[in-house]
């Protein structure tokens, strides 16, 4: 398994001090353990966002590359719980409230592992498609798969940085993994949301179609900026040059098969929080509970006609 990759990580044009951070596997542990590339967006404010990112990175690597099991997906989820935990217990010791986004890319043989928590995100790049591969953990995306609003709506909507999960943000986590096969020329895309506060798919893939990689990193970061610049940008390419083993036949990416991991169905939410948790982080919606909240407003909305109507029913006589 050969491959390339580039970075670049951005202040912005709003804010005074980047709390995104990133790193990459090195040395002897890549041959044995694979490739490991990783984003993470830092949230609580200057120090507290600094601090929880660049814990989150190092754990995360530290964590990947120090489990010798053949699981590997294994080992980037567990790393992932390891850095949650850390940086949960950091904020407590400090008193700082303090989480991070966070996703990863393990590569490892002709195979690619993608973990995140959060919204930043992971895009596969193949023969001039490109594919979102990670989930956002945001609460406009859980509107749109319950079926509150659309795709379009989403772009008015003033909570669109509000996320569902966090590391640090609780004890536990739930950390999403997916893996899928891949072919020499992929390109993998780790990127923070301070680039697609800017950029859509369309402007995505028109840059890295017509562009070398280090040349990619840097027009997707100058974009975004020309664009408003409104958050930190963290954008990492990598670029498959060789697989082992035998390639698998390509195929359309629209067909591409992406399995979903087991672990992020085996591990739940406290019921509890921390409390003094400052960050814009919501609870995680479902069908039922869509349904049950739609319900409730309508009987609040009933109640309040009729009591504006002087027609409230258990109004003694």
């Amino acid at each position: 398994m050969k491959c390339t990759h580039s970075v670049r990580t951005d202040v912005g044009r709003h804010r005074e001090h980047n709390e995104d951070d990133h790193g990459v596997g090195e040395g002897v542990q890549v041959a044995l353990h694979g490739h490991l590339f990783v984003v993470c967006d830092g949230m609580g404010g200057h120090e507290a966002g600094e601090v929880a990112s660049r814990i989150a990175v190092e754990s995360i690597l530290s964590g990947f590359y120090g489990d010798e099991s053949d699981d590997r997906c294994a080992a980037l989820s567990l790393a992932f719980d390891s850095a949650n935990a850390k940086i949960f217990n950091e904020g407590n010791m400090s008193g700082v409230p303090m989480g991070t986004t966070g996703v990863a890319a393990a590569i490892h043989h002709d195979e690619c592992i993608i973990a995140n928590v959060g919204d930043s995100r992971a895009y596969l790049i193949r023969k001039g498609s490109l594919r979102q591969i990670s989930r956002d953990h945001s609460l406009i995306n859980e509107h749109i798969e319950a079926g509150i609003i659309t795709n379009a709506d989403a772009e008015k909507m003033l909570y669109k940085h509000v996320i569902t999960r966090a590391l640090g943000h609780q004890p536990d986590v739930i950390i999403d993994t997916f893996r899928f096969a891949v072919l020499p020329g992929d390109i993998v895309l780790l990127t923070s949301d301070g680039l697609l506060n800017h950029l859509n798919d369309d402007d995505i893939l028109s840059i890295c179609v017509n562009h070398s990689l280090g040349d990619c990193v840097e027009r997707l970061v100058e974009l975004a900026n020309e664009r408003g610049g409104n958050d930190n940008i963290t954008v990492m390419m990598t670029q498959i040059e060789t697989v082992d083993g035998t390639s698998p036949m390509p195929i359309p990416i629209d067909a591409m098969p992406v399995v979903a991991s087991e672990f992020n169905q085996v591990r739940q939410l406290p019921s509890h929080s921390t409390g003094a948790m400052q960050l814009m982080i919501a609870p995680q919606i479902s069908w039922q509970g869509a349904g049950l909240s739609l319900a409730l407003l309508c009987v609040m909305i009933v109640v309040i006609v009729m009591g504006l109507m002087g027609i409230w029913p258990f109004t003694s006589a």
